[in-house]
């Protein structure tokens, strides 16, 4: 087999492991293990939302970092720090027991997930790029979605043995460690390849672009709205008693409908364009996460999850992709501050979710309030080009 028509392909499922590990697992196993850490810690909803919100925090500022040109020609030694410390950290998380030091370990853990997704979702588009493989993209942000699965079939099994919450961390942290060793294997190189283009140039400055400017905004205003559900979903179907296991049912179906979604969103984007589907996709998605507090027993958190597994991804890479393509020149520098805008809004999201949630008693008011920011941010991507950017 030609080792240049392999080649694209491997660093794909690259990246789709590296996806898995760090944001899959090691960003979002949080959520469902967080209601065991709330019941054992006796945690309330805003120390929840301030835990997942430092990961954030420290997801924006490895995105701020990562935008400068410092790492040019190491992109790959950055993305395989960023991917061990994440495995490391992981395990951490289940030996720590204050609030102080869940803060510290999961800001540090969001500063290595950023500069692992930058930079090797710079890595994987440059190989896929120039061996005009775009179709490939699915297969790397598809990482997501299988390891939410993951974690929830990892933390499902883990209820069964009668296992804590801690078992779960320290259990994501080995997997999480597998994974750094076959990424290590898989992606070789480290150098950025770019079709007709010489890869040691460096990039220049963004452009001055209205549209780019939407795009940032939207990306944003995304990220406040998605992550309330995203981080507190499995505590919502605590609150309704379903069960521990339909709380591993809800989170795998969130991962299963993430896997496969950039690719049948793809769909969307050739037919109507990268910004159109992006606006489709927030409304797709506020309505699953008005479902999962409206909807009573066990169909309603279903369908947020399916909804919400459905969508977040492919809007993720989708948005990504439109901003790298208003900025052709310089790729990773938009990349870099498109994943600024999301963490910020990341950040804002579950401290004010979890504050509304203590303040009124339950998630169905926060979860309102996100559907809305959704809505916002799907019509001001919508406005950002009614031309349909290419994929």
């Amino acid at each position: 087999m030609n080792p240049e028509t392999t080649a694209p392909f491997r660093y794909a499922i690259a990246g789709m492991i590296a996806m898995a590990a760090a944001m899959g697992v090691g960003r979002f196993v949080f959520t469902p293990i967080l209601p065991g850490m709330m019941e054992g810690l006796q945690l309330s909803a805003s120390d929840a939302g301030l835990i997942a919100s430092a990961n954030y925090l420290g997801y924006l500022v490895g995105a701020l970092l990562a935008a400068g040109g410092w790492a040019h020609g190491h992109e790959r030694r950055v993305m395989l720090a960023g991917l061990g410390i994440n495995a490391l950290l992981l395990g951490w998380m289940g030996i720590a027991d204050t609030l102080p030091a869940f803060l510290l370990i999961r800001f540090v853990a969001g500063l290595a997930s950023a500069f692992m997704m930058i930079f090797m979702t710079a890595i994987v588009f440059s190989r896929i790029a120039a061996a005009g493989r775009g179709d490939l993209q699915a297969v790397h942000f598809g990482g997501v979605g299988v390891g939410i699965a993951v974690s929830a079939l990892l933390t499902g099994v883990l209820y069964l043995g009668e296992a804590g919450w801690r078992a779960g961390w320290l259990a994501s942290g080995v997997v999480a460690l597998i994974a750094f060793a076959v990424v290590y294997l898989m992606a070789p190189g480290g150098t950025l390849q770019h079709a007709g283009a010489g890869a040691t140039n460096r990039e220049p400055a963004l452009p001055r672009s209205p549209e780019l400017t939407r795009i940032i905004l939207a990306y944003g205003i995304f990220g406040a709205g998605y992550i309330v559900t995203a981080t507190f979903l499995v505590a919502i179907v605590r609150q309704g008693g379903e069960g521990r296991l339909f709380e591993s049912a809800v989170w795998l179906a969130t991962g299963l409908a993430a896997a496969p979604s950039v690719w049948l969103w793809g769909k969307a984007v050739r037919g109507i364009g990268l910004t159109a589907t992006f606006g489709i996709g927030c409304i797709v998605e506020a309505v699953g996460v008005v479902a999962s507090v409206s909807i009573p027993g066990p169909a309603g958190p279903l369908a947020g999850a399916v909804l919400l597994g459905g969508t977040f991804v492919a809007i993720t890479a989708y948005g990504l992709q439109a901003g790298r393509q208003l900025a052709a020149a310089a790729p990773r520098r938009a990349l870099a501050l498109m994943t600024a805008s999301f963490g910020t809004g990341q950040i804002l999201g579950p401290i004010a979710a979890g504050y509304g949630a203590d303040w009124t008693g339950s998630f169905a008011a926060p979860s309102v309030g996100a559907a809305m920011a959704l809505l916002v941010a799907g019509a001001i991507a919508w406005s950002a080009g009614r031309r349909p950017l290419a994929t």
